[in-house]
């Protein structure tokens, strides 16, 4: 089997994999929705192994080390969020994409200082009308580079554009209307696909936070095309962790 090799576009931390391309890969391998859960910086780069289980799991390892895990799952949401292109555009205008003010300004999904065309650019932001809980939201018109060989876009950049988005609603606080600072990295992500989108369509990506647990923070988010059609939806967990942590300075 030919070995999944994260090139260093698709970082999130500067020395590891985004974890929710990383999370589209693996997820592959599952027919139908999957979860999948990283148990490890994914190293860019690098050849890694995707395994098949005895238990119908897929194990994507480094040597013998076990990055993350894929199994297939119910990605079932209590409730799916919505916006209007122009929401989501105004919402970009309170997010943080300014690169001093970023967390990971070079991420692939979220980065401010990556280039139309390299990264996604996904800005989210607060939807000036509020649910139950907060709701961000962003607009995203895919790249043509990221079409796969049918030609619509492929489905590890679906899970991409769904991932950062959920870290940015479990660190907004809607009383002060910003974002805390917590270093988070990606735990688990569940998604399901409806529907890929062609290159270029405009599409509209909402996120909001479900809860929080000692050091985890959970979030789902959607996706639409421009006429409201639910394109995906997705559920993450993430892990508050050291600033150090999170951009992989394990020294």
């Amino acid at each position: 089997m030919t070995p999944i090799i994260i090139d260093k576009r698709y970082c999130g931390p500067p020395n590891s994999g985004n974890g929710g391309y990383v999370c589209g890969r693996l997820a592959r391998h599952i027919p139908g929705p999957a979860e999948v859960t990283l148990r490890a910086p994914p190293p860019l780069d690098t050849p890694l192994d995707a395994i098949a289980t005895d238990d119908g799991t897929w194990e994507l390892r480094d040597g013998a080390k076990a990055v993350a895990a894929a199994r297939a799952a119910s990605v079932e949401l209590a409730q799916v969020e919505t916006a209007t292109l122009p929401e989501a555009r105004a919402a970009e205008l309170l997010a943080l994409f300014r690169p001093h003010e970023h967390p990971l300004p070079h991420c692939f999904v979220c980065g401010p200082a990556r280039t139309l065309g390299d990264g996604l650019r996904i800005f989210a932001g607060p939807l000036s009308r509020q649910a139950r809980a907060p709701v961000l939201a962003a607009s995203w018109a895919p790249d043509p580079n990221l079409a796969g060989e049918d030609g619509l876009v492929a489905s590890e950049f679906l899970w991409s554009a769904l991932d950062c988005p959920t870290g940015f609603a479990c660190n907004y606080d809607s009383r002060s209307g910003s974002f805390d600072k917590t270093p988070l990295l990606l735990g688990r992500m569940s998604a399901r696909i409806e529907s890929r989108p062609r290159p270029g369509n405009p599409c509209i990506i909402t996120a909001w936070p479900t809860g929080r647990d000692g050091r985890k923070r959970s979030a789902e988010a959607a996706l639409h095309d421009e006429a409201g059609k639910l394109l995906a939806v997705a559920r993450t967990t993430w892990i508050a962790v050291e600033r150090e942590v999170q951009l992989g300075r394990f020294s």
